[in-house]
């Protein structure tokens, strides 16, 4: 590729393929398609397609392209724990937790700006619900018995934008208390969830990409993949920052942001190389008291 071009991409990908996304789910919901059904097309498209060729024209590091047994763990993270149980949790919280609400006779929804526009919504949601889950985060990776279900995602040696849903389903359902459960209770509209998905799906996407991209001044605002590449760092003093999930701003005022100028990440994972990998075998690893250090 050109170099010119190559770097011209790498300072526009990133913004480029986010606008895509919200442009396609606006456009969607325009043709009278659910906000539901929209949000996951546009992820879809954005995450599974071009996230999916840049990773093969635009790569970071082309050792870190995934083999076919990598891709075929990963879609079985992605569809069991990432995509089915958010949704079944969701389900079961709207269900129980929002009957007990209403029968309790609590007026909390009122506790949320429903009148203001969508995107400021999701704009409050998304920093509020970052807040907390940086907090359970920065306890995943330094309170062992949460570390040992957190260190499930933390096993991978590559980063590519599948591996994203590489979670344990305890760690995942810790981080949907945080993520979309607040919301729910306070009645936060579907249209405004749907709106928070698809910038959550395809910025994360993107977070764990092997796409080269730069994001200059946004990486004191956003979580991105320039910074999470040193928080899957083997090293626990680089490891242990950029906790963020859709932003930084919590990392950068409690001490934990970490970009070092000109130098690039070393090897990623855990200090066990021969940590399991397979579905099955990492269900049952967190159970197993000190398998994820150095042998």
């Amino acid at each position: 590729m050109n170099p010119t071009l190559r770097s011209a991409l790498t300072w526009t990908v990133y913004p480029g393929v986010m606008l895509i996304s919200i442009l396609m789910f606006y456009s969607l919901i325009a043709l009278g398609i659910s906000s539901t059904i929209s949000s996951y097309l546009a992820a879809i498209v954005c995450g599974l397609g071009l996230i999916t060729v840049l990773e093969l024209v635009l790569p970071y590091r082309k050792e870190w392209l995934p083999t076919r047994h990598e891709i075929k763990t990963d879609l079985i993270f992605m569809v069991l724990v990432q995509v089915l149980l958010p949704y079944l949790l969701t389900i079961l919280s709207v269900a129980f937790l929002g009957d007990y609400v209403k029968n309790m006779g609590w007026n909390i929804h009122g506790w949320w700006p429903h009148s203001y526009p969508i995107w400021i919504q999701m704009l409050i949601m998304m920093f509020t619900a970052d807040f907390f889950r940086y907090w359970l985060h920065r306890a995943a990776h330094t309170w062992e018995p949460l570390w040992r279900f957190h260190a499930v995602h933390h096993s991978v040696q590559k980063l590519y934008w599948i591996n994203v849903g590489r979670f344990h389903p305890i760690d995942k359902a810790l981080q949907f208390i945080c993520d979309v459960l607040p919301f729910i209770v306070l009645g936060v509209s579907k249209e405004v969830l749907a709106l928070y998905f698809v910038v959550y799906a395809v910025k994360g996407f993107f977070q764990h990409s092997n796409v080269d991209t730069k994001l200059g001044w946004l990486n004191f605002i956003i979580s991105g993949p320039e910074l999470h590449r040193w928080h899957h760092s083997m090293k626990v003093e680089e490891s242990n920052t950029n906790y963020g999930n859709n932003v930084i701003v919590w990392d950068i005022l409690f001490g934990t942001y970490l970009l070092p100028r000109n130098q690039a990440v070393d090897d990623l994972g855990l200090y066990n190389r021969d940590y399991p990998m397979d579905f099955v075998d990492q269900m049952k690893a967190p159970f197993v008291k000190g398998i994820d250090k150095e042998k």
